[in-house]
């Protein structure tokens, strides 16, 4: 009786042994499978972000939460960052290298920054501070040093008609830039591309007079389209000189619209990208006007997409 009551409780072990060991088994294949799943999704997610977006579209949200904006940015799908954010030495009010990491946490690249407070006496650490952070291009947005102007009454943008010395300083900066590992770029609105008081096209005058080694350009598409000119045509004339492209559309009344809903041609001007020169794209709009800025940088990634832009 006594064997059989053993050999009863061996069989019972040796199931219980059984069961857990094909549970176990099975846990594991289990969480196998839902684990390849996860990684092609990080895979898949990683793949689909393309395109850049120029923070300064999102400066108010910047101004107060910058980890949490960056991180939207990164949901978008973009994948590259512009940043207008630079004073005193810091970018939106961290130290060039901590901005650097949040950045990537976020799986996000620094490629630009707007230095529009540079100037002769400090470029050095301006330089020295985008080139800590890893930007790769040093950005001049407006005319430096008190040469560009701005009418509050009537809203519009100019500069004075001393255009050698908007040229000097670009090939003065931007052989700084050369030597600290940099490219400078001049970025224009609508005024640089409209003949000034002495009858001369201001982007010409720039484009003519500096050295292509130094110094190239940021070509932003929507003040070009606005005075009437062809981007396509400065790419024709002056092949490889624009870099960067600021991506911008406009609607009906002329005011800025989330890329794709807007007039602008994109698909003819982004065929000619090689002869352009550029190497990548921002997306930028001023101003969203009924939509929040995280809402229409949304729209216009969908839109990237759908003209063509990777």
């Amino acid at each position: 009786m006594k064997k059989t009551i053993l050999k009863n409780l061996t069989a019972i072990a040796t199931v219980l042994a059984v069961t857990t060991v094909m549970s176990c088994k099975e846990k594991t294949e289990k969480k196998s499978e839902n684990a390849t799943p996860a990684v092609e999704q990080t895979t898949q997610t990683t793949q689909d972000q393309f395109g850049g977006i120029a923070l300064y579209t999102l400066r108010d949200d910047m101004g107060k939460d910058v980890a949490g904006t960056l991180e939207e940015v990164a949901k978008a799908g973009y994948q590259n960052l512009e940043a207008a954010g630079y004073k005193d030495g810091m970018y939106y009010g961290m130290a060039p290298e901590e901005f650097k990491q949040l950045a990537e946490s976020k799986g996000l690249n620094l490629i630009s920054t707007h230095q529009s407070s540079a100037t002769l006496d400090n470029a050095d650490k301006e330089i020295a501070d985008a080139k800590a952070a890893g930007f790769k291009y040093f950005v001049i947005p407006i005319p430096p040093m008190g040469h560009f102007k701005f009418d509050s009454k009537t809203q519009t943008m100019g500069m004075d008609p001393d255009l050698d010395f908007v040229v000097d300083f670009l090939n003065t900066v931007g052989e700084k830039c050369a030597d600290a590992g940099l490219q400078l770029l001049y970025h224009n609105h609508d005024f640089e591309f409209m003949p000034n008081e002495n009858n001369i096209v201001p982007i010409k005058y720039f484009l003519e007079n500096t050295d292509p080694k130094y110094v190239n350009f940021q070509m932003d598409l929507f003040w070009v389209t606005k005075t009437g000119a062809d981007p396509v045509a400065y790419f024709e004339e002056y092949p490889g000189r624009f870099k960067l492209w600021h991506v911008k559309d406009m609607d009906d009344e002329g005011k800025f619209a989330p890329v794709g809903e807007g007039t602008i041609d994109f698909g003819r001007i982004l065929a000619k990208k090689e002869q352009s020169g550029m190497e990548y794209y921002m997306v930028e709009q001023d101003m969203t006007f009924d939509q929040t800025p995280i809402e229409a940088i949304n729209v216009s990634h969908k839109g990237l997409e759908e003209i063509g832009f990777k």
